[in-house]
């Protein structure tokens, strides 16, 4: 016997006219929680949002969102109407899309989620997508690894560039980009400067300035120090890398970071590299996509991208 459970539906008043302006500021309101901002992100007055909301709810016949003098989250019912919401709107962005290719006019905005360890490199990316379709723009956001992976699902995002070896990824296309490995960015008076390479023990020893542990990255560093039986306590921790470049170039920390953060570091700045050894620790990062066939054709050109992705020459030597 098969038993299958169907979720109660929501149930719509006869007269239900949902269009696909109140979804829009539905995801509005749930990204900027809050009713002022979202307006102003959709070009409206706040009284007309929150109008087509409260008429979106009669509609539905459904609260779905929590009442207060602010913005206080969505209701369960709430939830499950802003995940069709986003399944919609990424359906009728999609239709767009393909109706413009058909027109040999590929063209959209792709909203990208970037882990913060790959946002120098992403830019590589992004630019190597527009010279082959210069009508498509980007909106790269920095998130987390479990972030992007849940904006994926409900389709917040439209891809990721995040960690495809260590957290579970579901249902998701992933397009190797290259390959992570960790360097300690040093100020050039530190006492490690002028080393040809340091093992991740002897590093461990010294003040450092980390990711915070909500990173990945972070993660990915605490795992190999306990590996050492090493437990460095950093003086830093910021989910901001500009943050911790300051205290390298201005207060003279040592710092564990990814080392294509080489591409857009000045030498001007002081700032020297030293490979990380003993171990030599990779891990690859990608393109993640929610796996729909066939894909948006926006993403499709970001993933066809992808498949041939790799540094300029000017970069890769860099890097070397």
């Amino acid at each position: 016997m098969i038993l299958r459970l169907t979720p109660p539906a929501i149930k719509a008043s006869p007269s239900a006219k949902m269009d696909i302006r109140q979804l829009q500021y539905l995801a509005a309101l749930a990204r900027e929680k809050h009713f002022t901002r979202a307006a102003a992100a959709c070009h409206v007055t706040q009284p007309t949002l929150s109008g087509r909301i409260r008429q979106l709810e009669q509609e539905l016949g459904v609260s779905i969102v929590k009442r207060g003098q602010r913005f206080e989250g969505l209701t369960p019912e709430g939830q499950r109407v802003l995940k069709w919401a986003h399944s919609i709107l990424e359906n009728c962005s999609a239709l767009e899309q393909e109706l413009a290719a058909l027109k040999g006019e590929l063209a959209g905005r792709a909203v990208l989620g970037v882990i913060p360890s790959a946002l120098p490199t992403v830019s590589v990316l992004t630019n190597a997508v527009r010279e082959r379709f210069p009508l498509i723009t980007f909106q790269v956001l920095s998130q987390t690894s479990r972030e992007i992976l849940r904006n994926i699902s409900d389709f917040s995002i439209d891809a990721g560039v995040s960690y495809l070896d260590n957290e579970p990824i579901g249902r998701a296309i992933r397009v190797p980009l290259y390959k992570e490995r960790y360097r300690l960015f040093v100020r050039d008076d530190h006492p490690l400067a002028e080393r040809a390479q340091v093992e991740w023990a002897e590093a461990a020893i010294h003040p450092l300035g980390l990711l915070s542990p909500d990173m990945q990255n972070r993660r990915i560093v605490d795992a190999i120090f306990a590996r050492l039986g090493r437990a460095p306590e950093p003086e830093i921790e910021s989910n901001s890398v500009v943050s911790l470049y300051s205290h390298i170039r201005l207060h003279g920390l040592a710092c564990i970071l990814p080392e294509h953060f080489l591409l857009v570091f000045d030498r001007a700045d002081r700032i020297r590299t030293v490979p990380l050894v003993e171990p030599q620790a990779e891990y690859s990062v990608g393109i993640v996509a929610y796996d729909r066939d066939p894909p948006p054709p926006v993403v499709a050109s970001l993933l066809e991208t992808a498949r041939t992705f790799e540094l300029p020459e000017p970069f890769a030597q860099r890097l070397a």
